[in-house]
C-alpha cells in the first residue's frame, strides 16, 4: 500500500510540474492486432526535425517497427506549455508483448508493457469484467435477509428485493437509475449492465466459449434477469432504488425515490428513462435465450410486456418533470425494439417506429441530439452513444427502405459530429468532446459541466467513453462500412479505439482506470458488507478542473475530503460499456 501511495504521488507531482522529462502514455493492456494503435508522447519542448519512435519486443528487446512521431500538439487547457505527438503503428499486427520507445535529447525513454493480440481486448479482459459483477452482488448474509423483506420507504409494506449488484466500489445501494430529478441526466445502471451482458455474450459466443467464460457470463445475466424480475411490482412498474443510506446496518435499506442530498421520497416507480425501458430491453432479449434462471424464459418476457403496457399509459406520471425527453425515447426505442425481435407484434413494431422517429426529430443540423422540446443539447456522462447504439438496434429488425434511411441518415449525422467536435481542437488523446448548454449559451467541451441540472453531480466519464467507441463501431459498420479497421472507417476506428486506450491508461495522468490491469490504478476502496474494489472493475476517471462550472481544465485526485469517488470509485456502467465496446472491436471470424 505504501508502494502504491508513493507512485500516485510521483505520478501526480510529476502532472502538476509540467513533468520534468518526456513521458509515453499509452494503453497498458493491450491493442487488437487488426486495430488501430497509437501512443502519445508528450514533451517539454518542441522537437527539432524528424523523431522516430520504435516497438520493441519485450522477449527477445529487438526492435521490430519504426515510425515517425506525428505533427506536434498542445492542449493549453489542460497543460500550457506541454507539447505532444502522436506514434501510430496501427499497420503493425505481429502478436506478442511490446514497448515503444522513443530517444529525446539523447536519452531512451520506454513505456510500460502492453499485448498485441488478434481480439486482445476481449480475450485479456472480460473474464475479469465477469469476476467484477460476480463479486459485486448483494448476496452476502445480511444483505440477502434484509432483502427478502423489503420496505419501501414511509410504508410497513415489504417486497422481496434479493439479488442485483452493488451499485459502486463505495455504495452498496442498488439502482435501476438515480439522477432521476434532474431529468435530463439519468444514467441506465442495473438494467444496462443485464443487457450489456445479453448482448455481449450474443454478439461473440464462439469466443467466449473458446475462452471458457460463456456460461460465467450467461449465469450473471440470468442472475440480473432475476433481480429485474424480484424489482418489478405487482402493480407492472419496476422499483427504482433500494437505497443503504450509507449504513453499515443492512436493515436499514429501503425501496425509494431520491432527491438530490440523499433526500428520499415515494416517487421509486421508473418511468422508461428511470431504468424501466432497458429493464423491459434485457428481460424481452434474454427471454430468448429459452435459459431459465429462478424465474423462467416465458416470465421474462411476460414481465417485460407487463412493465411496456404499463408505461405506455404512466409512463409522464413517472417522469419528474412529467414531460418526456429524449432518454424517454431511446430506452422506449430499445424495449420496443427488443419485444419486436422477441415476439414480431405489430404493437411494438409501431412503437418502436414511433420512437425512432422521435430520436430522428431531435437531430440538429449541427450533428446533436436536442434533449428537450427547446435547446438543450443531449449529452451525458454515461450513456452519450445509447441513441445510437438504440437506433442501430432497431435497424437489425426494421426492413422498411424509408424507415432505415431515415434513422441511417440520423446515426450518420450524429457519428460525423462526434468526429468532427472532437477534432475541432488540438486533441492528441483523442478524447471524445461534446456540446452542452452553459449560462444559456451552446459551447463545445471535453468534460460534462459542474453545473448542470443535478446541482451537485459530477464525475469522471469513462462509461461516456465506452459507450461512445461502441457507438462509432456497431453504429459505423452501417454507415460507413469498410474491411478493416473492426469493420467500418478509419477515423471512427481511431476514435473507438482512443476512448478504450484513455481508460486503460492512454491518458494524462498514465491512471489504468480498470483495477488490477496495467501499471498505475486508482486507490482501492472499501465499503459495506464486505464490498470494494474489484479487479476487472473501472473507475469514474478524469473531469474538468473541480471549481470550473463549465467543465473545462483538467482534474483527477485520489484525496478531497471525501470528494475523492468523482474520479476512483468504480461504478457498474463503467465497465458494462467498456465490455460492449470491446465485444464490438472483437472478431470471431
Amino acid at each position: 500500500m505504501k508502494k502504491l501511495i508513493a507512485l500516485f504521488i510521483t505520478s501526480f507531482l510529476l502532472f502538476l510540474t509540467g513533468f520534468a522529462q518526456p513521458v509515453i502514455y499509452i494503453n497498458q493492456v493491450g491493442f487488437d492486432s487488426k486495430g488501430p494503435k497509437t501512443a502519445v508522447i508528450g514533451a517539454n519542448h518542441k522537437l527539432s526535425g524528424k523523431t522516430e519512435f520504435y516497438l520493441i519486443n519485450t522477449i527477445n528487446n529487438k526492435k521490430e517497427f519504426t515510425g515517425d512521431l506525428g505533427n506536434s500538439q498542445s492542449i493549453d487547457e489542460w497543460t500550457p506549455g506541454k507539447i505532444y505527438y502522436r506514434a501510430d503503428f496501427s499497420s503493425f499486427q505481429k502478436s506478442g508483448k511490446y514497448q515503444v520507445s522513443v530517444v529525446i535529447d539523447d536519452k531512451t525513454y520506454t513505456s510500460f508493457p502492453f499485448e498485441i493480440e488478434e481480439n486482445a481486448l476481449a480475450k485479456l479482459t472480460i473474464s475479469s469484467i465477469i469476476h467484477y459483477y460476480n463479486k459485486q452482488r448483494a448476496n452476502t448474509p445480511g444483505e440477502l435477509a434484509a432483502d427478502a423483506h423489503m420496505h419501501m420507504v414511509g410504508s410497513d409494506k415489504t417486497v422481496d428485493m434479493r439479488g442485483g449488484w452493488c451499485d459502486a466500489s463505495g455504495d452498496v445501494s442498488k439502482y435501476f437509475s438515480h439522477l432521476a430529478y434532474a431529468n435530463f441526466v439519468s444514467p441506465q445502471q442495473t438494467p444496462l449492465v443485464v443487457w450489456s451482458m445479453v448482448s455481449a455474450s450474443e454478439s461473440i459466443p464462439k469466443l467466449l466459449a473458446k475462452w471458457n467464460i460463456k456460461d460465467s457470463l450467461d449465469n450473471e445475466a440470468l442472475y440480473g434477469a432475476d433481480y429485474m424480475m424480484r424489482a418489478l411490482s405487482k402493480d407492472d412498474y419496476f422499483y427504482m432504488i433500494v437505497f443503504s443510506f450509507f449504513n453499515k446496518d443492512p436493515n436499514a435499506r429501503r425501496i425509494v425515490g431520491l432527491h438530490a442530498n440523499s433526500v428520499t421520497t415515494d416517487e421509486y416507480q421508473c418511468a422508461f428513462r428511470e431504468g424501466g425501458g432497458m429493464a423491459i430491453a434485457a428481460l424481452a432479449r434474454i427471454s430468448q435465450w429459452k435459459k431459465n434462471g429462478e424465474f423462467t424464459s416465458q416470465q421474462y418476457l411476460d414481465g417485460a410486456k407487463r412493465a411496456f403496457a404499463h408505461l405506455l399509459i404512466n409512463n409522464t406520471k413517472y417522469d419528474d418533470d412529467g414531460k418526456e425527453n429524449i432518454i424517454d425515447d431511446y430506452c422506449a426505442l430499445m424495449a420496443a425494439t427488443e419485444l419486436w425481435i422477441a415476439t414480431d407484434s405489430s404493437l411494438y413494431r409501431d412503437e418502436a417506429r414511433k420512437r425512432a422517429q422521435n430520436l430522428n426529430k431531435r437531430m440538429t443540423a449541427e450533428g446533436y441530439f436536442i434533449s428537450n422540446d427547446g435547446n438543450r443539447p443531449y449529452w451525458h456522462a454515461a450513456d452519450a452513444g445509447l441513441p445510437i447504439v438504440a437506433l442501430s438496434r432497431y435497424l437489425a429488425k426494421e426492413k422498411d427502405e424509408t424507415l432505415r434511411t431515415e434513422a441511417l441518415t440520423t446515426i450518420k449525422k450524429a457519428l460525423d459530429y462526434n468526429i468532427a467536435v472532437t477534432n475541432k481542437v488540438s486533441n492528441p488523446f483523442g478524447y471524445a468532446r461534446q456540446s452542452f448548454l452553459y449560462k444559456g449559451a451552446v459551447q463545445d467541451g471535453f468534460f460534462i459541466p459542474h453545473d448542470n441540472e443535478t446541482g451537485w453531480w459530477w464525475q469522471g466519464e469513462d462509461a461516456r467513453l465506452g459507450s461512445l467507441a461502441t457507438a462509432a463501431l456497431v453504429g459505423g459498420r452501417l454507415v460507413y462500412p469498410a474491411k478493416g479497421n473492426w469493420g467500418t472507417k478509419a477515423p471512427l476506428a481511431d476514435f473507438a479505439s482512443q476512448q478504450v486506450s484513455w481508460i486503460l491508461g492512454c491518458n494524462p495522468y498514465s491512471i489504468c482506470f480498470m483495477y488490477g490491469f496495467g501499471k498505475n490504478n486508482v486507490p482501492y476502496m472499501h465499503s459495506n458488507f464486505g464490498h470494494g474494489s474489484e479487479r476487472g472493475g473501472v473507475s469514474n476517471g478524469i473531469t474538468g478542473k473541480k471549481g470550473n462550472g463549465d467543465g473545462s481544465g483538467i482534474d483527477f485526485k485520489t484525496e478531497d475530503e471525501g470528494n475523492e469517488w468523482r474520479w476512483t470509485e468504480q461504478w457498474i456502467p463503467h465497465a458494462a460499456w467498456f465490455l460492449q465496446a470491446i465485444t464490438a472491436m472483437a472478431d470471431e471470424k
